[in-house]
């Protein structure tokens, strides 16, 4: 199999971890070996009720059953689509009214960027430097790291980029400005949190301005920082906001969500203003609902928190210099990216699964399944401690 996905399947770097698997449940993946792996990364903050969760597959089955796709987004009726949205406005702000459910986080800021320039009029997009909204070609636009988009510019025109957390660049917002888009927590840059109220200060300035406010929360969304939405931690109510990820218990899906009155002008001037053929996937939609509703019947939000105590309690070790990040998407700062990659490697040999971060070479990734335990804790953050001490010695 390994030697098929190499020759067959296009790759995304030169060295890919290339485990072969078998089989996931729980907190568990399994190669075709037989050996189990710990995953404290949660395909990348994905899996958040863990792998094969039954209700998510007992809710794909059951809608399986009924019908799949059957006509592009937006035209006939579908429970599992009207039941998302209901359930994602019900445990959001009451300013965001309206949900456009996409394929992917990617498609989600696609959409929300469009929302924006559609409401103001204006073409200025304001994001963030060293930060990830996905990999198409706008929102690598409104990605602030050069050495990604070199090879694929001209991308799209009217973007600026500001310094997270740096006051002194809310005067680059302006009347000019259609919008400012930043994640919540800087993901790739390294589970960086917002300071000193810079969210709040943000959305003051856009309102100052007429500008619109957009919030990444493709990773920080639905409880993985022990609110539903991350930006609930920081005093702040967005215009916008993309969700993706752990949205979908595993299944791929994305959102954006902002007003009705907002949302509504996507039906005109142009009408069908933003389209898509596979958008709110009945079977994927009914695999989101079951997510949700396990992650507020399970009161995940509140564990999430309790388990980074937890988990922060565990990992102190000299070479840990930090640990970045809220609830269970933390960022573990070692010394050096050569440490931190050793660390990696050694863990999977010992049967954790950690991950890199896409721009902080010296961070591991901990972003278990939401449903993980305190004893699969313990374990997986005994590894960790023991591998960097045999790194050490």
């Amino acid at each position: 199999m390994k030697k098929d996905f190499l020759k067959y399947q296009a790759q995304t770097s030169h060295y890919p971890i290339s485990l072969e698997i078998a089989k996931a449940k729980g907190s568990y993946i399994y190669d075709t070996s037989g050996k189990k792996y710990l995953d404290f990364v949660a395909g990348v903050s994905a899996n958040s009720v863990g792998h094969n969760n039954y209700n998510v597959k007992r809710a794909i089955k059951k809608q399986l059953n009924k019908y799949a796709h059957v006509m592009v987004y937006g035209e006939f009726v579908q429970q599992p689509q009207v039941d998302l949205c209901r359930l994602l406005v019900e445990n959001s702000p009451k300013n965001l009214e309206a949900v456009y459910i996409t394929n992917s986080g990617t498609e989600a800021t696609e959409g929300a960027i469009k929302l924006a320039k559609r409401v103001t009029n204006r073409a200025e997009i304001i994001s963030a430097k060293n930060s990830y909204h996905g990999n198409t070609m706008g929102a690598m636009s409104v990605s602030g790291v050069e050495k990604q988009h070199a090879a694929f510019r001209p991308l799209i025109p009217g973007t600026k980029f500001i310094e997270f957390n740096n006051d002194k660049e809310l005067v680059n917002i302006t009347s000019k400005t259609a919008a400012v888009i930043l994640e919540t927590i800087q993901g790739g840059a390294g589970f960086i949190e917002p300071k000193n109220n810079f969210l709040l200060k943000i959305k003051q300035r856009c309102e100052q301005v007429g500008a619109l406010l957009i919030l990444d929360e493709i990773q920080t969304g639905i409880g993985r920082t022990g609110c539903f939405w991350g930006f609930e931690n920081y005093n702040v109510q967005p215009d916008i906001v993309i969700t993706g990820k752990g949205l979908g218990g595993g299944m791929p899906i994305g959102a954006f969500i902002a007003s009705y009155k907002h949302m509504s002008l996507l039906k005109e001037n142009p009408t069908l203003g933003h389209i898509s053929t596979f958008a709110g996937h009945p079977v994927i939609a009914a695999a989101a609902v079951a997510t949700v509703k396990e992650i507020l019947r399970k009161n995940l939000l509140k564990e999430s928190l309790r388990k980074e105590i937890l988990i922060r309690e565990l990992l102190t070790h000299p070479s840990i210099k930090e640990i970045r990040g809220k609830g269970l998407m933390l960022a573990v700062i070692l010394e050096s990216s050569e440490m931190a990659q050793k660390v990696i490697y050694k863990c999977i040999d010992k049967g954790l699964i950690l991950f890199f971060l896409l721009f902080e070479g010296s961070a591991m990734r901990v972003t278990p399944p939401l449903t993980i335990s305190d004893k699969e804790i313990k374990k997986g953050c005994k590894i960790i401690i023991n591998a960097i001490d045999e790194i050490v010695k």
